[in-house]
């Protein structure tokens, strides 16, 4: 162009931060800058929402002093982009200054410091400044909703969505994707199946975004088929809808559902992306296909020309350490042309703990300690395995690394919807008004579990502690106790469904396989890992997980 104004600058800055290449807008920026014309609103709306993506506070700064300069300082749109950019650089407290120096409030700058509160965790906070407000739009539900859910508070999200919906607010299709996504972490499906019905009533079928969220909600839930049936129904379908379809039936351990998924995605013209690559591989890790799985990989690289991340190098050794290929594994680390990092290693390492290897397990155990991880995951593996071969100087010595680099462990929480409420247990949990009569029920279960052979694993408790003390821990298990509740609040015969932050423990596995044959009952576990069915004492994972 051999003339240039403000709006040709603004356009090209705008493109760039639209299409993720905030680095080349703030550049192109800087220029404008140095070449003297005036900047408008457009300009920096675009910088400060490239600032908030790069963390550049320095240049977010910058357009600041911009925005006050040339009078933009009481522009709403404005204030809620430095709002945003100052909690993603700098956290809270700048956001709040800025929140703080508005000569008075509108809602969308309300909402997007609701947006900022639950981004940084201040969820009370967040729900203070939302109940304060004389006048709300459903943009802020959304706000609050989704940052409730988005910080594992989905029971007091879907609250709050069912007070939107009690108080006449209308809900969008962001509203309902949101609650939808919390139904999903959940597992709620009594409130997921509800919220579909109000899907198809209002008409939201018709977006994408949402059958993909419903899809994503029943397989989470352990409804696949109705995830099967809801994809179907979609009038029009993108790539995360089948990736969607694909990651659900790799988490129920339906590999080969998945891969012709993927084969039936393929013939319809549906370009697959990284994401389902990481489904197809998932799936073929979690069944053992470890030929198709390769395939896969290679068909990634040959034919779509996607180059692998992390994940999917992740995927491919825990391919072949769950087979028990523990040597391919290492191999193939060898053949990687990046760096491994902790989530793969502590991948083999699993494994590695799981087929008792003792050799391989001090080794990758003793490598992942010196990434210095801060997922507690990888010292509590290591420490749980010294203490089951009784290294027990070992396990002190990993225990105090942990208190040393300030890392704690996450406690294991497990959730069961009844009757439309999220009950939560963590291990060891007396709190619960019923746990009185939850022990009862389980003592007496345990003991004829016994008589038909279930045996305590009491090897998982490290502790230096008599058998029964043992036997104890083990039955405090936060599964237990939601089995538990559910053996009590549901009608004989009927499934139960439960949902576990982390891995589902040996022991616990084995006495929901012996519960589901004396009680006649499917339960289906979701734990960090998969999702387990078990029926008349069998597993759908066949120990393979």
């Amino acid at each position: 162009m051999l003339q240039r104004n403000c709006t040709s600058w603004a356009t090209q800055i705008v493109s760039f931060v639209n299409e993720g290449h905030g680095r080349k807008g703030l550049l192109i920026f800087q220029h404008l800058h140095k070449s003297g014309l005036e900047v408008n609103e457009f300009v920096l709306s675009a910088v400060l929402k490239a600032c908030a993506r790069l963390q550049a506070i320095e240049e977010g700064k910058e357009a600041h002093c911009m925005m006050l300069k040339h009078g933009f300082g009481r522009d709403f749109i404005l204030r809620r982009s430095l709002i945003d950019m100052y909690s993603k650089c700098t956290g809270i407290h700048n956001a709040r200054l800025a929140f703080n120096e508005l000569p008075e409030r509108d809602v969308i700058t309300t909402n997007g410091m609701i947006a900022c509160l639950c981004r940084c965790g201040l969820t009370s906070e967040a729900i203070r400044l939302f109940t304060d407000m004389s006048h709300r739009d459903v943009g802020s539900w959304n706000s609050l909703i989704s940052g409730l859910g988005q910080n594992s508070n989905g029971g007091r999200a879907l609250c709050f969505f069912g007070k939107m919906w009690f108080q006449g607010e209308k809900a969008d299709f962001t509203t309902i994707v949101s609650a939808l996504a919390v139904c999903a972490d959940l597992a709620a499906l009594v409130n997921g199946k509800q919220i579909h019905g109000l899907v198809i009533k209002d008409g939201f079928e018709l977006y994408i975004p949402v059958g993909n969220a419903a899809i994503d909600m029943y397989a989470k839930s352990g409804c696949m088929e109705d995830a099967r049936l809801c994809f179907e129904k979609m009038p029009s379908k993108n790539v995360v809808s089948w990736t969607s379809l694909i990651m659900g039936y790799g988490k129920h351990g339906l590999a080969l559902e998945a891969l012709k998924a993927f084969d039936k995605m393929v013939l319809k013209g549906v370009v697959p992306n990284q994401v389902t690559f990481v489904g197809t591989l998932y799936a073929c890790s979690h069944a053992g296909l470890i030929q198709e799985g390769l395939t896969n990989f290679n068909t990634m690289i040959q034919t779509y020309s996607i180059m692998p991340t992390m994940e999917h190098y992740t995927c491919m050794v825990d391919l072949f350490a769950r087979a028990g290929r523990l040597d391919d594994a290492l191999d193939f680390i060898g053949t990687m042309p990046i760096e491994p990092d902790v989530k793969l290693w502590t991948a083999l390492l699993s494994s590695c703990c799981f087929y008792k290897n003792e050799q391989l397990t001090r080794s990758v155990g003793e490598k992942l300690l010196q990434f210095t991880p801060q997922d507690a995951g990888a010292y509590m593996l290591l420490s749980n395995f010294y203490g089951l071969i009784g290294d027990w100087e070992n396990v002190a010595r990993v225990r105090r690394l942990m208190l040393d680099r300030g890392i704690r462990k996450e406690k294991a929480c497990t959730w069961i919807e009844i009757n439309r409420k999220v009950h939560a247990f963590e291990s060891g949990d007396r709190s619960h008004p019923l746990y009185k009569e939850i022990h009862n029920y389980l003592v007496v279960l345990i003991e004829r579990m016994k008589c038909q052979g279930y045996v305590p694993n009491t090897s998982l408790v490290v502790q230096n502690v008599d058998e029964q003390t043992k036997e104890g821990i083990l039955f405090q298990h936060s599964e237990k106790l939601a089995i538990g509740l559910g053996l009590l609040s549901t009608m004989p015969g009927s499934r139960i469904v439960i949902v576990k932050n982390l891995r589902m423990c040996i022991d616990c596995h084995a006495m929901t396989g012996f519960v589901s044959r004396i009680e006649g009952r499917e339960i289906v576990a979701r734990d960090a890992s998969r999702f387990h069915h078990f029926k008349d004492g069998v597993c759908s994972c066949g120990d393979h997980w």
